[in-house]
């Protein structure tokens, strides 16, 4: 059950919490689910309540206990949850949104109209997710951004130089050892390891925010601000036919004022493009500082550009040489695995870009934010 390492034993205990709560659940019953689990998704939220569904309730009538316990064990936590499994699978999706849980009573059977609910409500999502931002109406956008109010990523990390001590691993602590082994007069009593520190990795959001961009510059924001709100080393900067920085103003707390606020602070918003210009502005106030000196550049833009070509060059090379990782994310190469860069910016780009990746729907966006961690 590959997929499922490490949540093994949080499925168990949800297990043992139904048994607890009256429901006749077998030690064969449990490894069905976690079985499951281990075919599917083990962090989204639907994939979980329908394995455990499946697996752990037999009769009918059980349906409504299972569904309070589900919910109390699994949505019903608190910011102080010690345990990051619960956090992970509740911040993976916007649960208010992709999961209804019937609200019927204790003891009380469900009906057809509850269970057609709950599976209508998670195949709209489904569709929402895999449906490009431009071709959503008024309405499905709206939704969308309930759901990525609830977008999490989890920062990129680096290794330092500087050592930590573990209680296990593969590298032995020399120095500690020796000095045990001296205070113990020549004998060593146990083995000390270390491994190196980690540290969060900055990550830079340059937003193309020109009239091309119209459709999928609001979306783009909301993944910036996802990602600020995860890790304080983020910056965001936003451009059109000049560089806006937009950091400090995606730091509320609430994503609406603070899109509103972003959205003032750039004057040239849906105005023309001038990508190598933007990029070049950014090298020079912070590329070379310890803002933009290897971080990971996310540059969102479809690669129309209305500037100079050498311009662009020029500062593609630069921006590779201090960056760690320079990512682009271009909306129109959407699913299309043998997509080819199509535009004059995209060409003059790609021989300093070191991975292309979408933009184009929610589901996109919740694939990059998992890559982004791995990211090395």
């Amino acid at each position: 059950m590959p997929n499922s390492e490490g949540f093994d034993e949080l499925f168990v205990e949800f297990g043992q919490t139904l048994r607890r709560a009256g429901l006749v659940i077998g030690s064969d019953d449990v490894i069905s689910f976690c079985q499951a689990l281990g075919e599917l998704n083990p962090s989204d939220m639907m994939d979980i309540y329908w394995a455990g569904r499946t697996t752990l309730v037999r009769r009918r009538e059980n349906i409504p206990t299972y569904n309070v316990v589900f919910k109390s064990f699994f949505l019903e936590i608190t910011e102080e949850e010690s345990d990051s499994r619960k956090k992970k699978i509740k911040a993976s999706v916007n649960t208010s949104t992709t999961l209804e849980i019937p609200n019927v009573e204790e003891g009380q059977p469900g009906n057809g109209e509850e269970e057609s609910k709950m599976g209508y409500v998670a195949s709209a999502n489904e569709i929402y997710r895999q449906k490009a931002f431009a071709e959503c109406t008024p309405a499905e956008m709206q939704a969308l951004r309930k759901m990525m109010n609830a977008l999490k990523l989890s920062p990129p990390k680096r290794r330092t130089r500087r050592q930590q001590n573990v209680p296990s691993g593969k590298n032995l602590n020399m120095r500690k050892i020796v000095r045990e082994t001296m205070r113990a007069h020549g004998e060593p009593r146990e083995l000390f390891y270390s491994r190196r520190k980690e540290k969060l990795r900055p990550v830079i959001f340059i937003l193309d925010v020109s009239g091309s961009m119209a459709d999928y510059s609001r979306n783009l924001l909301q993944l910036a601000y996802s990602a600020r709100r995860a890790n304080t080393k983020v910056e965001v900067f936003a451009f059109g036919t000049r560089l806006t920085r937009i950091t400090k103003s995606l730091s509320k707390r609430n994503p609406d004022e603070a899109m509103e606020l972003a959205g003032q602070s750039v004057f040239d918003w849906e105005g023309g493009t001038r990508i190598g210009a933007s990029i070049g502005e950014f090298i020079k106030g912070w590329g070379r500082t310890r803002v933009g000196r290897g971080a990971i550049v996310v540059i969102c833009s479809d690669g129309l550009d209305r500037g100079e070509p050498a311009a662009l060059a020029k500062s593609m090379e630069a921006l590779s040489r201090i960056a760690h990782r320079v990512v682009w994310m271009n909306p129109h190469k959407g699913d299309n695995l043998e997509w080819v860069p199509n535009t004059m910016g995209m060409v003059i780009a790609d021989p300093f870009i070191d991975e292309v990746v979408s933009g184009h729907n929610l589901k996109s966006l919740e694939e990059f934010s998992l890559k982004l961690a791995y990211i090395r």
